[in-house]
C-alpha cells in the first residue's frame, strides 16, 4: 500500500468515524445516565441502547478492515441516519445541554458517505452478488 494523499485521507476518515463510535460505546454499555436518558426518551431503553452500541462496535471494526470498509461505512451511515433523524425529530440538536452527540453523528455520517463513494464499486459488487445468487435454502 502506498502512502499517498488518497490513502492517508481514507485512513483518516476510517479512524475518525471508528473512534467517534467506539468512544460512545463506554456510555452505552455502562448505562451512563445521559445514555439511559436519551434512549428512554426514544422509548428504546435498554435494548435500543445495547443494540445500537453493538452495531456501532461492529461498524467500527469493519471500517478498520480495508477489505470490509464499505460494509462498515454502510452500517455506520445507517446508524448515523437514525441518530440524526431522532435528534431532528425527538431529541433536539442540543440534548442534555450540548450538541456534541449531534455533531458526532453528523461527522460520522459525512465520513461514511465519503467512504461509500470511494468504495462504491465494492458495495455494488456485493449487492449484485446478493441479487444474482439466490439462497441455497430457497424453495424453487
Amino acid at each position: 500500500m502506498k502512502l499517498n494523499l488518497a490513502n492517508i485521507t481514507i485512513w483518516l476518515l476510517r479512524i475518525l468515524a471508528a473512534i467517534i463510535m467506539l468512544q460512545t460505546l463506554y456510555f452505552k454499555f455502562t448505562a451512563h445516565p445521559q445514555s439511559v436518558k436519551l434512549f428512554t426518551e426514544l422509548g428504546m431503553e435498554p435494548w435500543g441502547r445495547i443494540g445500537v452500541g453493538t452495531f456501532e462496535l461492529i461498524a467500527s471494526i469493519l471500517l478498520l478492515i480495508p477489505r470490509k470498509t464499505y460494509i462498515g461505512a454502510a452500517l455506520g451511515l445507517g446508524l448515523m441516519s437514525g441518530a440524526i433523524y431522532f435528534h431532528l425529530t425527538k431529541l433536539g440538536i442540543i440534548f442534555d445541554g450540548d450538541a456534541v452527540l449531534f455533531i458526532y453523528a453528523v461527522m460520522v455520517f459525512i465520513c461514511c458517505v465519503i467512504l461509500l463513494i470511494i468504495f462504491r464499486k465494492d458495495l455494488f459488487t456485493l449487492l449484485e452478488n446478493l441479487i444474482q445468487k439466490p439462497s441455497k435454502n430457497a424453495i424453487h
